[in-house]
C-alpha cells in the first residue's frame, strides 16, 4: 500500500480527520482519537502502518514476518501492531485491519458522540 492509497482509504472512513505530526507521520483520527499512523520506516522502503487490533488479532499477528508490536504503544500494554516490512499483510487485509482499528477506537467514544458522528448505529 502506498502512502496515497493509505490516506485515500482512511479519508473514506466515517468521521475521520488527518494531521501530520510526530516527525511527518500521517495520523488519522476518529473524533480526535488515533486509529492509524503511517510513516516511512527508516530501514526499508515499506510504509510503516500502525493500527489498533483486538487481543486475539494481536496474539495471532504480532510474530508474523513484516509485522511487529507497535513501538511505544505496545510497550505500554496497548494492542497496536505495525506493518513495517515485506511480506507483512496483503493490501486488502491491511485495509480490513485499518477499518477494524477505526471501529475499535470509535467504540471507545461515548454513545452520544457515536450517535452525533453516525458511528456504530447498526449495533
Amino acid at each position: 500500500m502506498t502512502k496515497d492509497e493509505y490516506n485515500e482509504f482512511c479519508r473514506g472512513l466515517r468521521a475521520t480527520s488527518h494531521v501530520v505530526q510526530w516527525g511527518g507521520a500521517d495520523v488519522w483520527k476518529v473524533a480526535d482519537k488515533v486509529f492509524a499512523i503511517a510513516g516511512w520506516n527508516g530501514t526499508t522502503e515499506t510504509l510503516g502502518i500502525t493500527f489498533k487490533v483486538s487481543p486475539m488479532d494481536y496474539a495471532s499477528l504480532a510474530d508474523q514476518p513484516g509485522i511487529r508490536p507497535a513501538p511505544y504503544l505496545a510497550s505500554r500494554g496497548m494492542k497496536w501492531l505495525q506493518h513495517y516490512d515485506a511480506p507483512g499483510l496483503p493490501d486488502d487485509l491491511l485495509r480490513s485491519h485499518i477499518e477494524e482499528s477505526h471501529r475499535i477506537v470509535s467504540l471507545g467514544l461515548s454513545k452520544k458522540k457515536q450517535r452525533e458522528l453516525g458511528l456504530n448505529q447498526d449495533m
